[in-house]
């Protein structure tokens, strides 16, 4: 059986929107009838409360993919401050151990039919010491999707990660633009189709702007998902089985 079968979800930057989109993304392959696996192998910015770290975005990815697995497997390693991993490990005195979340990745790999890996921070945010995103991709031997934030300067850090990706020898499946603000502008018209020309690399979509409230819907968030992102792609992943 194949246990590389999945695919990692990194960003241009914090907060463009890739844990909405790998939520969508889960619930809505979920509806297609697939058991979909999910991690956040590492998840800084954890708030504490009762004496426990709660990994917001893990638990998020959690009920999206309505997930049996236990919540120390999907997020191995959970941080308090909201720094880069590797700085808020070595504050807290964490060593993590990157072969241990490979192990894990690839344990849950032969019981799901696809595994969505979702990054903290962008592909070089250091996670332990030097090692960054794009070398636990490597160690997982998984393609990648970027999610950008759909606003002015998205055409530049789009680009810097594609080409960050590509010249680390990581295979780019597609981009997916999130729309995080109501406003729009002549960039935000724009932005799409310059991405998809430059980078070379093929636009999945474009999600719309959805009020916090309709973010934790998932009918609804899996619906915008599968109207408005090419889910098809990731055939290519695992051929004929999508």
């Amino acid at each position: 059986m194949n246990t590389t079968k999945g695919v990692f979800i990194t960003g241009t930057d914090t907060g463009v929107g890739k844990t909405l989109f790998a939520g969508g993304l889960a619930r809505a392959l979920v509806d297609k009838g697939k058991k979909i696996g999910v991690m956040k192998p590492v998840e800084s910015g954890c708030e504490r409360a009762d004496n426990w770290l709660h990994p917001r975005d893990a638990l998020f990815l959690k009920e999206m993919s309505c997930s049996t697995d236990e919540l120390d497997v999907i997020n191995p390693y959970r941080l308090e401050h909201p720094l880069a991993p590797s700085i808020a490990a070595e504050l807290e005195g964490v060593e993590i151990d990157l072969h241990k979340i490979k192990k894990t990745y690839t344990k849950l790999a032969l019981t799901h039919d696809l595994m969505l890996v979702e990054g903290a921070g962008g592909l070089l945010s250091p996670l332990y010491k030097n090692f960054t995103n794009a070398d636990l991709i490597k160690l997982l031997g998984i393609p990648v999707i970027v999610v950008a934030r759909n606003a002015l300067g998205t055409i530049n850090h789009t680009l810097l990660t594609t080409e960050c990706a590509k010249s680390s020898g990581l295979r780019v499946l597609g981009i997916v633009i999130t729309t995080t603000s109501a406003d729009s502008d002549l960039s935000t018209k724009t932005n799409p189709q310059m991405v998809e020309e430059l980078s070379k690399v093929p636009l999945l979509g474009v999600i719309p702007y959805l009020q916090p409230a309709e973010r934790k819907d998932p009918a609804l968030l899996a619906g915008v998902i599968t109207t408005h992102v090419d889910i098809g792609r990731l055939g290519e992943i695992q051929p004929g089985a999508w």
